[in-house]
């Protein structure tokens, strides 16, 4: 219990500082680089992923397997379908 209680403390924190530094910039005229990156950061996280699911519980997932093989397969066979001008000199 205390470490959700820790998390959300910290999670409460850092969401008080993003928003310290998105209204810093818009609204103070002396806003400079450290609240600049503050924001920038805040949202390069927020383009996270962070409703994934495990790889073995996602419905419809891939097994590591086949895309092993997939990959392996199409990167080294040839097209299977011959050009129309095959044949036709050196190129």
């Amino acid at each position: 219990m205390a470490a959700r209680t820790v998390r959300w403390g910290g999670v409460l924190g850092l969401g008080a500082v993003w928003w310290w530094a998105v209204l810093r910039l818009a609204v103070a005229p002396d806003a400079g680089a450290l609240e600049g990156a503050v924001a920038a950061g805040g949202w390069g996280l927020s383009l996270l992923p962070v409703h994934c699911a495990p790889r073995a519980r996602a419905a419809g997932a891939l097994g590591v397997a086949r895309w092993r093989n997939a990959l392996r397969t199409s990167a080294t066979r040839a097209s299977p379908h011959p050009r129309s001008d095959a044949g036709s000199g050196p190129w």
